[in-house]
């Protein structure tokens, strides 16, 4: 257990931010799940929240059984942050978060996610808006640095905390790293080495041993896992009962079959027509690896016209599996 200002966090494990997958249903279906003790939203444009654009708005969307919940926003604009910040707060939602690690394109060349930590006198401008317009806790993930001839994690964490930043999650990799190699613990180390501030570590924790090494590696407060439960929803709560000394539970083919059902059919009536279908066959490609014969079954996913054809088809294949 570790707080974010008065925010209790326990279990000391935390849904990543995931962008494109860790919206409100995916989220409420991880908690559900237990051993969650704090879920992010996938990254919010606060271009789009200034300009009320209906999908940014469903993408802050939660609900009451997903708290303690923290909205993360991106963006280089220190006003236009500092705006959306505050719509945050007004939502009700418990913490606001600031993307500085995303390394995709599409949000590096708005000037946004990572490539903040090559513009440390900006990122000190938008810490402060962005500090004065709110008042409930302010947190921010970052990556080791833009590349790894280049890592200033330290230097962020300085910055932030002089300017009123009350937790910090650092990813190990640099932005040029992406997702390719092994994450640097050494740096996350490092980073809450020179803390006074709770650090969540990222990158790499795929099962529960992963989780324990990390804590016991690093010093972190909190451990931040993301890729990993796309595959495996119930890794957080694996991971927490194994850093309890419980035992950790199989999860049965039956159990996953009707996980990825009742997700599916849930996005299928929720999200924004626009989108569902192609938000299903991502999530029951990512659902379905590892199943016997799995590969047929996204092959199939993938050919769907209609949400409702995908849920049939998957449907058809657990059934023809004879569950019991």
């Amino acid at each position: 257990m570790f707080k974010i200002r008065d925010i209790v966090i326990n279990p000391p494990l935390i849904l990543a931010p995931v962008a494109g997958h860790t919206d409100t249903i995916f989220r409420q279906a991880i908690k559900g799940l237990g051993g969650c003790g704090l879920v992010v939203s996938e990254l919010v444009s606060t271009e789009g929240m200034t300009r009320d654009q209906d999908q940014t708005l469903y993408l802050t969307r939660f609900e009451e059984s997903e708290r303690p919940i923290s909205i993360q926003i991106f963006g280089s604009d220190p006003e236009r942050m500092a705006r959306s910040a505050s719509m945050v707060q007004e939502m009700g939602a418990d913490i606001v978060d600031i993307n500085l690690g995303c390394p995709v394109k599409k949000v590096v060349n708005q000037g946004g996610g990572s490539n903040l930590l090559r513009d440390l006198p900006l990122l000190e401008k938008i810490f402060k808006a962005v500090r004065k317009s709110v008042t409930i806790p302010l947190t921010v993930k970052i990556r080791s640095g833009w590349d790894r001839n280049n890592v200033n994690a330290v230097e962020v964490l300085k910055l932030a905390e002089d300017c009123g930043v009350e937790a910090l999650a650092i990813h190990g990799r640099s932005r040029c790293d992406m997702f390719s190699g092994s994450a640097d613990w050494s740096i996350i180390a490092r980073v809450k080495e020179h803390a006074r501030i709770p650090i969540m570590g990222n990158g790499d924790v795929f099962i529960p041993q992963d989780a324990e090494r990390m804590f016991c590696e690093t010093g972190v407060d909190g451990v931040m896992i993301g890729r990993g439960v796309l595959t495996n929803p119930w890794l957080i709560r694996q991971c927490c009962d194994y850093l309890n000394g419980n035992a950790v539970s199989l999860v049965s083919l039956r159990t996953r079959a009707d996980f990825i059902v009742a997700f599916l059919r849930r996005v299928q009536l929720e999200v924004p027509a626009p989108i569902a279908l192609g938000k299903m066959k991502k999530m029951g490609g990512y659902l379905s690896k590892g199943i016997s014969e799995s590969a047929h079954l996204r092959n199939r996913i993938h050919s769907a016209r209609s949400g409702g054809e995908l849920l049939w088809t998957v449907q058809e294949f657990f059934a023809a599996m004879q569950l019991t």
